[in-house]
C-alpha cells in the first residue's frame, strides 16, 4: 500500500536509497560537528545527530516497498 501510494506520487525507490544513504553521511556530519562546538551545546547538538541517524532504515524500508511495486508493474506489462 505504502508502496503504490509513494509510487503514484512520482517517488522512486532509487531516490529514497539514495536518500538513505545521504542521511547517513548528514548524520556522521553533524556527530562531528557536535565535537566542535562548545560543552554547554553539544548535548543537543548530539541528540540532533542521533535523530538523523534514524531515518535511514525507515527511508530504506520505504525504498524497499517502492521498488517491489515497480517490480510487479515490471512483471505485469510482460505478461
Amino acid at each position: 500500500m505504502t508502496g503504490r501510494l509513494l509510487h503514484s506520487v512520482g517517488v522512486r525507490s532509487t531516490a529514497l536509497h539514495g536518500v538513505a544513504l545521504a542521511s547517513v553521511a548528514l548524520s556522521l556530519g553533524l556527530w562531528i560537528r557536535a565535537k566542535t562546538v562548545d560543552q554547554s551545546a553539544r548535548g543537543n547538538a548530539e541528540r540532533r545527530a542521533l535523530l538523523v541517524g534514524l531515518w535511514p532504515p525507515v527511508l530504506w524500508l520505504l525504498g524497499d516497498a517502492v521498488e517491489r511495486h515497480e517490480m510487479r508493474g515490471r512483471t505485469r506489462m510482460r505478461r
